[in-house]
C-alpha cells in the first residue's frame, strides 16, 4: 500500500526549515530550552489554527489525541503551560521573519516584474481582553492591536506585515518600510503625508490615493474626459509650496486630479502622480483597494485571530504571525495543486481532515474502501 503523511504534513513541508532552523540561531530561541524547541512551538501553533482550536489546553489534548502519528512531524505533544510560558517568553521575532520569508518565496516571481505589481496599504482593528492594557490600551474601556498590511493585488496575498497597539497611526510603518522601486502603491487616506509620497516619487513608484477636501491643486491644467460617463473631471496640478506653520512642502512635482462618480452616487477625488494613464485604469486601481479589505475579513472568518490564547504582547504577536503563515501555506498548497475547490472550502477541508492520511488534491473526494476480501468473508461467514 502506498505511504501517505498526514494533511498537517503536506501542507507544513512547504516551510522552508533551513531558513527557519538559520532563524532560531540568529536569535537564539533555543537556548537552554529544555522541553519545548522552536519548532514544535511552531507546528502547535499551527495546529491550532488549521484545527480551529480556540485554547492553549485544546490544543495541547489535540496534540496528545494524535501522538502516534506526530513522529514524521518530529514533534511531541506539549503541555498548556509549557505552551504558555513558550508564547510569553520566546522571541516572536523568528515568527514574524519566517512569515517575511514565505511571503517572499512566494511572491518571488513577482517581484521580479516590480514595475506590474500592485501593493495595497491598509490596516486592521482587533479588539484584546483588558488584560492586554498594559501595552495595548486604547481609550479609558479598550484594548486592541493593528496589523499594518502590504497585500499584494497580483498574487492575492500579504506581502508584508507589522503589528502594533491600535493607538499608532497607519503612517509610522509605512514611512519605515523599504520601498519597492516602480511597484504601484494603493492607499487611503490614513497614509495622507506629502514627505511619504515624494520618496515613493523619486523611487520610480506610482502611487494612487484620495484628496481631501481641504487640498486644492495649483496650475491647473485640464485633461480630455475619457467616456466613461463616471469620469468628471480630469486635471493635473502642483499642491501649495507651503503647508501649515509655513513649512515648505517637500511634494513639488505636479499630481493628476481625477473626480470620479461611485456606486454609491458620491463623488471621490482621486490623486495619483501618473499623469498619462487612462483615468478609468487610475479609478479601477482605487477600486481594487477593497481587495485588502476582503482579505482580512477573511483571515478573521477563518483564522484564530479575534480570540488569543495569551495576554502579553508577545504572545498576541505570536499567533497573529502563525495565523499568517497558516494563511500562505494554505495559498501555497492551494496554488500548487490545480482543480482544489475555492481556498476557503480548502481551508475547510484541511480542518477536518487535518490528521488523516490522504493527499491534500483529494480531499473533497470520497474515502474509498480497499476491496474485500472474498475468501475472509466466506471464513467469517463459516464460523
Amino acid at each position: 500500500m502506498r505511504h501517505e503523511n498526514s494533511v498537517f504534513h503536506q501542507i507544513t513541508k512547504q516551510i522552508p526549515w533551513g531558513r527557519f532552523d538559520r532563524l532560531v540561531d540568529i536569535h537564539n530561541a533555543d537556548h537552554r530550552v529544555r522541553r519545548l524547541s522552536t519548532k514544535s512551538h511552531l507546528m502547535a501553533m499551527l495546529f491550532g489554527q488549521f484545527s480551529g482550536a480556540c485554547s492553549l489546553r485544546e490544543v495541547s489534548h489535540g496534540l496528545s489525541s494524535h501522538a502516534s502519528s506526530l513522529y514524521h512531524l518530529g514533534i511531541k505533544p506539549a503541555a498548556r503551560s509549557t505552551l504558555s510560558d513558550a508564547n510569553t517568553s520566546r522571541s516572536y521575532a523568528v515568527f514574524a521573519e519566517l512569515f517575511c520569508d514565505i511571503s517572499a518565496m512566494a511572491s518571488s516571481g513577482l517581484r521580479r516584474h516590480m514595475r506590474d505589481v500592485t501593493c495595497i496599504l491598509d490596516a486592521t482593528r482587533i479588539r484584546l481582553s483588558d488584560l492586554s492594557g498594559d501595552w495595548a490600551r486604547f481609550g479609558v474601556h479598550h484594548s486592541g492591536v493593528k496589523i499594518h498590511m502590504v497585500y499584494g493585488l497580483e498574487g492575492g496575498m500579504p506581502l508584508v506585515a507589522d503589528i502594533t497597539a491600535e493607538r499608532v497611526n497607519d503612517i509610522l510603518p509605512a514611512r519605515t518600510r523599504e520601498i519597492e522601486a516602480g511597484a504601484t502603491y494603493v492607499f487611503d487616506l490614513a497614509y495622507y503625508d506629502f514627505a511619504w509620497w515624494a520618496r515613493l516619487d523619486q523611487h520610480g513608484c506610482r502611487f494612487v490615493s484620495r484628496l481631501k477636501s481641504h487640498t486644492t491643486l495649483r496650475n491647473i491644467r485640464q485633461n480630455q474626459l475619457s467616456d466613461d460617463k463616471n469620469i468628471l473631471d480630469d486635471c493635473s496640478g502642483t499642491l501649495s509650496q507651503r503647508m501649515a506653520r509655513s513649512r515648505k512642502n517637500p511634494f513639488t512635482a505636479r499630481l493628476r486630479e481625477i473626480k470620479v462618480k461611485i456606486s454609491t452616487g458620491k463623488t471621490i477625488r482621486i490623486v495619483t502622480n501618473d499623469l498619462e494613464a487612462p483615468a478609468g485604469e487610475i479609478a479601477e486601481l482605487y477600486k481594487q483597494r477593497w481587495q485588502v479589505e476582503l482579505f482580512f475579513k477573511w483571515i478573521k472568518q477563518n483564522l484564530k485571530i479575534k480570540r488569543f490564547m495569551g495576554t502579553s504582547e508577545n504572545a498576541v504577536r505570536i499567533q497573529i504571525y502563525v495565523a499568517l503563515i497558516a494563511f500562505m501555506l494554505v495559498k501555497i498548497a492551494h496554488q500548487t495543486n490545480v482543480g482544489l475547490e475555492t481556498i476557503t472550502t480548502f481551508m475547510r477541508l484541511i480542518r477536518l481532515n487535518l490528521m488523516q492520511k490522504r493527499p491534500i488534491n483529494a480531499l473533497a473526494k470520497p474515502i474509498t474502501k480497499p476491496p474485500i476480501n472474498q475468501n475472509q468473508l466466506c471464513f467469517g461467514a463459516i464460523i
